[in-house]
């Protein structure tokens, strides 16, 4: 205990935490996020449990409080995030009610031939695209219920479409500034524009989806040899899937201008979060929606799980554990920027794996800028180490970003449990390519 007080605590405090905290809170946030975090990839209990009881015992502790978990933004849950992923899934959840993702679903089979190969390629491309425009945890929502009705008409599981999806939602989001929540927040810190993210990010996004297709492609191939049979294919009939017309119409309306709103977020006074409940809103009053219809597709569990984990990240963030690494960057690197651009990446694609991308950045970005305002050459190169290694680092584990959260919670909900290591299985190999992609882009661009 006296080694914490003495060696550990004062300098987390140093760190800027506004109540510093003792020793023994030091060494116990950090041991109760480490625990919980076991636990959860051990698969051995109830996932929500365990960040719900890691919650509490934070708070139980002093490490955080009602006031720090539940109205700081910094340091508790980010009701923007929950909020957003609430009215999105309102709004999925009343498009399911039409029939359109077993349309799409047939759609897709149909231009894929049948191929169950050409199926899975399509998909991932058509994921990673759309989530450079709709965001990646929107994409998500679209497009697994559409995999959990192609597997049904392949009679294959779905599993290995939906964790490449993830995979992709999260290397194709990196390439605009809304098609990951961590990019909102750096282009907020940094000043940076829809424009800056698409000439900066999105090359390396693009080389690094498709080897990353082609690796799922590979290592899924057991998967895909199954193909629908000529006449079962001739009797598809994607517009036959539909179900409510003018409801569609109604719908895609509002997805519309939900998503036109979404891109216009910097010129908006809105945040992301108040415009998907207003478009949920408005879909349930004019289009007159029963609550049956769309209530089933709310996945409370994930948003619980999400409020859960924003309060044990939220403690790290009390004690000073998140921020004690940024300061380490500045005193050991100064302005060897290659050097620190390279422990940037790697270490963000690491600890954003572990602890979720969106806390990580919003503790990180306040020291890349400082780093960028010091430095005595232009430094501006580390904040696009910072969102390749984020955005890239979210797909290392099942909790390394929210668009696997909520793919996860979706395929349970149709009875495919997806386990920590089953992601890690492809989420690992994927993301150690994406980043053999992304840092010799990085390096040579800004720092060769």
């Amino acid at each position: 205990m006296n080694f914490f007080a003495v060696h550990i605590s004062p300098f987390f405090a140093a760190t800027g935490d506004p109540a510093p905290k003792t020793g023994f809170q030091v060494a116990a946030a950090v041991v109760i996020f480490l625990v919980c975090y076991v636990l959860i990839a051990a698969e051995k209990f109830n996932k929500i449990g365990i960040v719900l009881v890691g919650a509490a015992a934070m708070a139980l502790l002093g490490i955080t409080t009602s006031s720090a978990a539940f109205f700081d933004h910094d340091t508790g849950i980010d009701w923007n995030v929950i909020f957003l992923l609430l009215g999105m899934m309102i709004i999925v959840g009343v498009l399911h009610a039409t029939g359109v993702f077993e349309a799409l679903a047939l759609w897709v089979i149909k231009i894929a031939k049948g191929q169950a190969r050409r199926i899975f390629i399509y998909m991932l491309a058509f994921v990673g695209f759309a989530s450079a425009f709709l965001d990646n945890v929107t994409a998500i929502l679209l497009a697994v219920p559409m995999s959990i009705q192609i597997a049904k008409r392949m009679n294959s599981s779905p599993v290995p479409l939906i964790i490449g999806q993830v995979i992709l939602s999260n290397i194709g989001g990196a390439a605009t500034l809304i098609g990951d929540p961590p990019n909102i927040i750096i282009a907020s810190r940094a000043d940076l524009s829809f424009n800056d993210f698409l000439i900066h990010m999105a090359p390396g996004a693009i080389v690094a989806s498709w080897a990353v297709i082609g690796l799922l492609v590979f290592m899924a191939r057991k998967d895909l040899k199954g193909k629908i049979g000529d006449a079962e294919l001739a009797s598809i009939t994607p517009s036959g899937a539909i179900k409510d017309r003018p409801l569609l119409t109604k719908s895609l309306w509002v997805l519309g201008l939900v998503l036109a709103a979404f891109v216009a977020h910097a010129w908006l006074p809105l945040e992301p979060s108040v415009v998907a409940l207003i478009g949920a809103g408005a879909l349930i009053l004019f289009a007159k929606v029963p609550v049956k219809h769309w209530a089933k597709d709310i996945e409370w569990k994930t948003l619980v799980f999400f409020a859960g984990l924003f309060i044990m990240v939220g403690g790290l963030v009390q004690v000073g554990a998140l921020a004690a690494l940024s300061n380490w960057l500045q005193v050991t690197f100064g302005d060897n920027l290659s050097n620190l651009a390279l422990v940037v990446m790697v270490g963000s694609t690491i600890v954003s794996g572990v602890v979720d991308n969106i806390p990580y950045v919003t503790s990180m970005s306040p020291v890349i800028s400082d780093l960028v305002a010091t430095a005595s050459t232009d430094a501006s190169g580390l904040w696009w180490a910072l969102a390749f290694g984020a955005d890239f680092g979210g797909n290392l584990t099942i909790i390394g970003a929210s668009a696997n959260v909520v793919a996860i919670g979706l395929a349970a909900a149709a009875g495919h449990k997806i386990g920590f290591w089953q992601f890690a299985k492809y989420g690992i190999p994927a993301t150690l390519l994406s980043m053999a992609v992304a840092i010799p882009y990085v390096m040579l661009r800004y720092f060769g």
